[in-house]
């Protein structure tokens, strides 16, 4: 038998009382061990869907079932299966570390006993045992961001959602909260669903993705298959030597020099950078490094965008 779904979603939406509809009846399937992406713009009902999992509020129709469980049928079971490191800091600003860790584990009526082993194992690796007896408001927001990883982890649960979990903090303590997160999702098998405005992330830790957008799935999919969609990409090459002159190849779609020792190049699906290599080579001048001008999912999520705000356009001027 198949594995039952870690988050099954059907029908899902959300009209608020101002008549604003923020989530159109998505559907939406997160495998059991994933670490899936969330993204959207601003606005695209991303906080909506993970307020109604979350249960602040309930859906206007449609169901949640997080492993198995419904989610508006039996919430305290369904709970016990999942943590949540929402964007904001909700935690109490004058309890000493540690004990915020405590405390939610009593909510699940995990013992102290059994609850410090665990808050000292969370907060080793996130290096925030020496803060232990130190008071949350005194924590840089770097700190607090571990310190919500850390309380949503206390209780073992199966799915985990992180909304914006790096917001604000330094590429090296991002870089070490993503190696723990990678660690967990490995080693405890824990499925992880994450929103992020750093869409390298996304590319670099997720295997599939699903893209909203105007409260509705506009793309749900492998990530290496998205990727695979982006016709236009532009290389930096950074050379050893000055060129001179410029480069004439008309077997690429774009040649640019903003200096001497670069060159850009800009290629559609099919092409390939053997003709500049040659052409380099010639001219005696060696390739020192080669990366992407920008991120590749970041290129295509904006020209997605793009293409539905276009689409948009065309119906308001056509009056549909």
């Amino acid at each position: 038998m198949s594995e039952v779904p870690a988050l099954t979603i059907k029908n899902l939406s959300k009209t608020y009382d101002n008549g604003f509809s923020a989530l159109k009846g998505i559907d939406l399937t997160v495998p059991q061990g994933g670490f899936f992406a969330l993204l959207g713009p601003n606005g695209a009902g991303k906080s909506t869907m993970i307020g109604i999992i979350s249960s602040l509020f309930k859906p206007t129709t449609g169901s949640v079932h997080i492993f198995g469980t419904d989610l508006l049928e039996n919430p305290s079971i369904a709970k016990q299966y999942l943590g949540v490191v929402p964007q904001e800091f909700n935690f109490n600003q004058f309890e000493k570390v540690q004990d915020i860790l405590i405390t939610q584990a009593g909510y699940f009526g995990i013992p102290a006993s059994e609850a410090k082993p665990r808050a000292k194992r969370l907060l080793t690796a996130l290096g925030l045992w020496d803060k232990r007896d130190t008071k949350s408001r005194e924590l840089s927001g770097g700190m607090k961001r571990r310190l919500m990883i850390a309380r949503a982890l206390i209780h073992k649960p199966k799915l985990l959602i992180l909304d914006e979990p790096t917001a604000g903090v330094d590429i090296e303590l991002r870089r070490s909260m993503w190696e723990f997160m990678q660690q967990i999702n490995v080693e405890e098998n824990t499925t992880i669903i994450l929103t992020t405005h750093y869409l390298e992330e996304a590319e670099q830790l997720c295997k599939r993705i699903a893209i909203l957008d105007h409260g509705e799935i506009r793309i749900n999919t492998e990530m290496k298959d998205l990727l695979g969609q982006l016709s236009v990409e532009t290389f930096v090459l950074d050379l050893t030597q000055p060129l001179t002159q410029p480069l004439n190849i008309d077997q690429v779609t774009e040649i640019h020099q903003p200096d001497a020792l670069t060159v850009e190049v800009t290629l559609t699906q099919g092409e390939t950078l053997n003709s500049v290599f040659e052409q380099l080579t010639d001219l005696d001048i060696k390739v020192a490094s080669m990366r992407n001008k920008s991120n590749r999912l970041e290129e295509l999520f904006m020209r997605l965008v793009e293409k539905n705000i276009q689409s948009k356009d065309s119906m308001k001027e056509a009056g549909l």
